[in-house]
């Protein structure tokens, strides 16, 4: 499904935090939201996923203009900070968030399986989730945000303060989940996570300062990194110029 964004705007007590963003997110690809901390890479998936509305301008995903409860069936979402049980298992964290999907009990326990093998924690299915480790309970999350077989997934910093042999893998498994079909959208500050995304949209401020598939955004450096992007935009702002 793809994701229109139209010069949307959001404001909190008059403050707009997100300004005039206007880009197309293409089915089937992932695409990064990459930018510092602070820059509205969170702010902008809630717009997304329908969980405020904008101030100003639209969003569709696929036909249907958001927010709308009638599509969060098709949405997976994993938050910067783990959603989870602790004192429930891993299996009955999925159990639980299978529940809310709705999902029927036989298609609930093939999809307990699938997503635990994907994530690589069938093994550790009966451990209660407070005896996991920061990495293990980030792949527990993935785990429940694929469960129900979204079209479109959104990851808010889903590699934030894991080692960089994990990130490797986490970033394995959205490959994998690419390859059914899956638009991903994935949040990151991490600068050189961006070689692993098909496009990129730069935030810097609340503002899409570039937008492109990764290859061209690289074609505009000297460097082959994109931080360079990112000092430009502070250069044109520090300069008067707020896009």
């Amino acid at each position: 499904m793809n994701i229109q964004v139209k010069e949307t705007s959001k404001s909190f007590d008059q403050i707009e935090v997100i300004r005039h963003v206007d880009l197309t997110i293409m089915s089937g690809e992932i695409c990064c939201l990459l930018g510092p901390s602070s820059s509205g890479k969170t702010t902008l998936i809630r717009l997304m996923i329908g969980a405020i509305a904008p101030s100003k301008g639209t969003i569709h995903i696929g036909e249907t203009l958001m927010p709308d409860m009638k599509l969060l069936n098709d949405i997976g979402f994993m938050p910067q900070n783990n959603a989870l049980y602790e004192d429930l298992t891993a299996e009955d964290n999925l159990k639980f968030f299978g529940s809310l999907y709705k999902l029927e009990r036989q298609v609930l326990k093939q999809r307990i399986e699938e997503v635990l093998k994907i994530v690589e924690l069938t093994a550790h299915r009966h451990k209660r989730v407070h005896a996991f480790s920061g990495g293990m309970k980030k792949r527990l999350s993935l785990a429940i945000s694929i469960l129900h077989k979204p079209k479109v997934l959104f990851l808010d910093e889903p590699t934030v303060g894991i080692d960089p042999i994990l990130r490797r893998e986490i970033w394995r498994q959205f490959h994998q989940i690419k390859q059914d079909g899956t638009t991903i959208v994935v949040s990151t500050h991490v600068m050189d996570e961006v070689v692993e995304c098909d496009r990129a949209a730069l935030i810097y401020n609340g503002a899409l300062i570039e937008y492109d598939t990764v290859d061209k955004l690289l074609a505009k450096t000297e460097t082959g990194r994109v931080e360079e992007l990112f000092i430009l935009a502070a250069d044109q702002q520090k300069g008067g110029d707020p896009r």
